[in-house]
C-alpha cells in the first residue's frame, strides 16, 4: 500500500466512524451534555477520571473547563482525579488500584457533582468502581468509552 493508499484509507475509516457515532449517539450526548450543564448550574463539581491516554483526555477536559476553551467566560469547577501523585500512589498502595479513584470520589465528590470516567474498553474495574461509588454518594455517573463499554 502507498502512503497515499493509507491516507486516504483512513479518511474512509474516519468518515465511517464519524456517520456511525452520528447516527449512535446523539442522544446519549445531549443527555451527558444536559447533565453537565445542570452541575454547573448547581453550582457542582465534574470530576474526570481515566486510564493511559484517557487519563490525559480527563486532564484536558478539566483544565478547558477550568481555564478556558475558545473564549473567556467564568471557570467552570473541574477536577481531574488523575493529577495527584501521592492521591494516587497512596490510594493504589493501600487500597489497591481499582479503588485509586473511587477513594478521591469518597472524600471530596458530593451529591448534584458529575463523575465522568473515560475508558477505551468500558470494563476497567477502576472507572466502575468509581461510577459506582459516584451513584451511592448521589452523583450523576457518565462514561466515555470505545465500542460497547459497560460502564
Amino acid at each position: 500500500m502507498t502512503s497515499r493508499e493509507y491516507f486516504e484509507a483512513e479518511l474512509e475509516e474516519h468518515s465511517a466512524v464519524l456517520a456511525a457515532s452520528r447516527a449512535a449517539l446523539g442522544e446519549a450526548f445531549d443527555r451527558m451534555l444536559t447533565a453537565w450543564v445542570r452541575t454547573v448550574q448547581q453550582g457542582g463539581t465534574l470530576f474526570f477520571f481515566g486510564n493511559g491516554g484517557s487519563a490525559a483526555d480527563a486532564q484536558h477536559l478539566a483544565t478547558e473547563l477550568t481555564v478556558r476553551y475558545q473564549s473567556n467566560r467564568h471557570a467552570i469547577a473541574a477536577i481531574a482525579l488523575t493529577t495527584d501523585t501521592s492521591a494516587l500512589t497512596a490510594a493504589t498502595n493501600d487500597f489497591g488500584y481499582e479503588a485509586v479513584f473511587a477513594r478521591q470520589l469518597e472524600a471530596i465528590g458530593r451529591p448534584g457533582d458529575l463523575a465522568l470516567g473515560i475508558s477505551t474498553s468500558g470494563r476497567s474495574p477502576n472507572i466502575v468502581r468509581a461510577l459506582d461509588v459516584a451513584r451511592e454518594r448521589g452523583m450523576t455517573a457518565a462514561a466515555l468509552t470505545g465500542g460497547m463499554g459497560a460502564c
